[in-house]
């Protein structure tokens, strides 16, 4: 039978490894994003929902749970139940993502950056709006954006966006849940980084703004 797997050991005695994932958990939060071990990441990444749902809670215990369990309190408590109690308001759970980031030198261990969602420098956000770009160049440049209403696209392989622009099943899903919970001031920056991307991929010369197909209807974003 398999009994004492509850969580990783990472070969470290408990209270070493409870002071470095509290270590983890606080860079993590004061940064936004981190990069160590896989193996570290995912346990970081358990810690640091629970310490994000005690900012959302906010009360006197949620406070004094959170003061015993993070260094550098002037830094890290105020960001936890300020600015991510604000940003993570609306959202359900979810507050990490997990990028996988090869391997160490010397013992080969895999890599990962694991960092908070939603924020000013999220990976996916940024990797999103490159994908957005370059297929809407592409379907300009394939003849595919030619229409100024939205069109049906191809079933089962395909979706639509504002200008008739088709978007790969992956990306329109990716889309959707990059912006779920951002603000109107992210979506506007989102469309700004697309425009670039397939301005870019078209004629580096030219502005963004000078092409209306990039600009996404607001039901999408």
């Amino acid at each position: 039978m398999k009994h004492g797997i509850a969580f990783r050991k990472l070969g470290r005695t408990s209270s070493h490894r409870d002071l470095m994932l509290r270590n983890l958990v606080s860079s993590l939060l004061e940064h936004g994003q981190i990069k160590t071990t896989v193996a570290k990441a995912k346990e970081t990444a358990r810690l640091a929902e629970k310490v994000i749902t005690l900012g959302k809670r906010g009360d006197l215990w949620a406070k004094t749970t959170a003061q015993a369990m993070l260094f550098k309190h002037d830094i890290t408590l105020p960001l936890l139940f300020n600015e991510y109690a604000n940003r993570y308001a609306n959202r359900p759970g979810g507050y990490t993502r997990m990028h996988f980031y090869g391997n160490r030198v010397g013992d080969n261990a895999p890599h990962a950056i694991i960092e908070l969602v939603d924020g000013p420098n999220d990976i996916r956000f940024a990797m999103t709006a490159r994908a957005v770009g370059r297929e809407t160049a592409e379907a300009v440049l394939q003849g595919r954006a030619t229409s100024s209403e939205p069109v049906e696209g191809e079933a089962g392989s395909s979706s639509v966006t504002d200008g008739g622009v088709l978007l790969r099943p992956t990306t329109q899903k990716n889309l959707e849940k990059t912006l779920k919970y951002r603000s109107e001031e992210d979506k506007q920056r989102f469309r700004t980084m697309a425009a670039e991307w397939a301005v870019g991929v078209i004629h580096p010369c030219m502005h963004p703004k000078t092409y209306s197909f990039i600009w996404f209807s607001s039901a999408l974003l």
